[in-house]
């Protein structure tokens, strides 16, 4: 075996595992409902992937798919020739409108030419902020990223701002978190380590936000509400977000691509 294709299987096994872990957890708020999965072939190269969709009670929709594919053409002005690429993207809508709505990715990308590192995680409150929630979300990231140099998560999360900022509606999407894409130091093991300890630490940013807030009361005022925010959402992802671009340029599974819309929105 080369070594990009040692490369690839490491990092593969590595997004599925956690991809699991993730699933497993979320699956342990709901007691009827777990993820269904959807397996798809990629129809324009090589491999494929997995949706895994849970409705619930908790989790009004979740998703938590994987996908690995490979292709003649890169579909991006970033990057040229055959390519690899394969990432993690997870979504949650949550029922209870207290309880955010967060975002995961993390992603690597090969061509012939180079290769890198993308992801984050960000929140989303869906009408109703949390101060100590945000704080808690940053808390997480920065004690993340810290061991990677001090200036990385002040530059991830300002990434952030920029990359989640909605120019019709002048705003952040939500609270912010940590971006960063076409990332590669010239130092693979360290840029490697720096994006697993962004996988490893998703959950930890999450749950104890999801513990405060999904038993909390709410009035069907506050549910119109956070439909109401869902509508920013939905259209910050299909009108900018580089993975939907990305997904359809590349010829991608629609519907594992539009898996990050929410169940219901309102307009």
């Amino acid at each position: 075996m080369n070594q990009r294709n040692k490369i690839k299987d490491e990092i593969v096994s590595y997004l599925k595992e956690l991809r699991e872990k993730i699933i497993n957890v979320f699956e342990a708020y709901e007691s009827l409902k777990c993820f269904q999965r959807t397996s798809w072939k990629y129809q324009k190269g090589d491999g494929g992937g997995e949706m895994a969709v849970l409705r619930g009670s908790v989790f009004e929709k979740a998703a938590v798919n994987w996908s690995g594919v490979s292709g003649d053409q890169f579909p991006m002005a970033d990057g040229m020739g055959p390519f690899f690429a394969t990432g993690i993207s997870l979504i949650t809508h949550m029922f209870n409108p207290h309880a955010p709505t967060v975002h995961f990715n993390i992603r690597y990308i090969a061509t012939e030419e180079k290769s890198w590192f993308g992801g984050g995680y960000d929140l989303t409150p869906m009408g109703f902020f949390y101060e100590e929630d945000k704080l808690h979300f940053h808390k997480i990231a920065q004690k993340a990223l810290d061991p990677f140099g001090k200036e990385i998560y002040p530059a991830f999360s300002q990434n952030a701002k920029k990359y989640f900022y909605i120019p019709h509606r002048h705003k952040e999407r939500g609270v912010g978190g940590i971006f960063f894409d076409h990332y590669n130091t010239g130092d693979f093991e360290k840029d490697f380590s720096l994006w697993k300890q962004v996988g490893n630490t998703f959950l930890e940013t999450i749950i104890p936000i999801y513990d405060r807030r999904v038993g909390s009361s709410f009035t069907p005022i506050q549910k119109d509400r956070q439909l109401e925010m869902r509508a920013h959402y939905v259209e910050f992802n299909l009108l900018y977000d580089r993975g939907t671009k990305f997904g359809f340029l590349s010829g991608g599974n629609s519907d594992a691509i539009l898996c990050s819309l929410p169940p219901l929105v309102k307009w």
